[in-house]
């Protein structure tokens, strides 16, 4: 009976190891077109359907993956705010991404999602992302998570805001500024990829 729940146990934590291993294999490369440019999205900040591609602008799009109560997007909400203003100085388009599924009927509801965007003085497109599906194209984990897309809608810098989303007010290097000021100028981002640190997208 041992050696049959230990084979159990075993082959559970493989299978969950396959999972979040193909899970990760699915993220979106540098280098990749900004996928599912067909899907609409309800903006819980205009009340409304959009395509969240139109978000972008003259210089790129920025894709953040975010929620209402992560602790660390409660963390970082005043450099989410200051990443906003940035892209915006710099003509490019931001969405942002609730794909908390799991907690739509709770925290991350359209209801509280509205409210939240109001009280952080949102003037982006807060959109739901209905059964996690941008995130799963994608292949985003955590929130907050942010993807950057350069002109040609290619992907050139993927993960943190900065070096430090535990404790962001000790952050020594803003890495999506330095991205921004690289896509401006026409260079690739370096680094183009960083480790995303926070809560996990709670998909169902």
């Amino acid at each position: 009976m041992r050696h049959t729940l230990m084979a159990i146990a075993t082959a559970f934590v493989t299978t969950v190891s396959g999972v979040a291993m193909a899970q990760q294999a699915k993220s979106l490369a540098i280098g990749a077109t900004l996928p599912a440019t067909d899907k609409t999205f309800t903006n819980t900040s205009g009340g409304s359907d959009m395509a969240y591609y139109k978000g972008a602008d003259k210089n790129g799009f920025l894709v953040v993956f975010s929620c209402n109560t992560c602790p660390f997007v409660v963390k970082n909400e005043g450099t989410i705010k200051r990443t906003l203003a940035y892209a915006k100085k710099h003509g490019i388009g931001v969405v942002i991404v609730n794909s908390n599924e799991a907690k739509r009927d709770g925290d991350d509801s359209y209801g509280e999602m509205k409210k939240y965007a109001i009280a952080q003085g949102y003037d982006v497109p807060y959109l739901i992302d209905k059964n996690s599906e941008l995130a799963d194209m994608f292949g985003a984990s955590h929130t907050p998570e942010v993807y950057l897309f350069d002109k040609k809608s290619k992907l050139v810098y993927k993960g943190a805001m900065n070096d430090n989303p535990g404790s962001p007010t000790e952050a020594k290097v803003a890495y999506i500024n330095d991205a921004i000021d690289a896509v401006v100028a026409g260079k690739a981002p370096n680094p183009a990829e960083t480790k995303s640190i926070g809560c996990s997208i709670k998909r169902k």
